[in-house]
């Protein structure tokens, strides 16, 4: 199963989201591999309602950091710019 870390709160707490179960998990942000930063990508094995296991998937991170840079991208060549003028 694939999540992907939300955000960190208080430097103290991680924010998975699983979007295959359409679930939020809320772990000690030390259980994160050290790499991970918001954003990243992980395969998660969850029993019982909890995460087991966790392990950074950095291609899936990579991936879809592309396509959030590709969108990004595209919105920036529509932006011609205010339509006001500047004095």
């Amino acid at each position: 199963m694939k999540g992907y870390l939300d955000r960190i709160e208080e430097n103290r707490h991680a924010v998975i989201i699983v979007e295959e179960i359409n679930k939020e998990f809320i772990i000690p942000f030390n259980q994160l591999p050290k790499e991970s930063s918001a954003g990243s990508y992980f395969d998660i094995s969850i029993e019982n309602g909890k995460i087991i296991s966790i392990t950074l998937n950095e291609n899936e991170t990579i991936s879809q950091q592309q396509k959030v840079d590709d969108m990004m991208s595209k919105i920036r060549k529509k932006n011609f710019g205010s339509k006001f003028k500047k004095n």
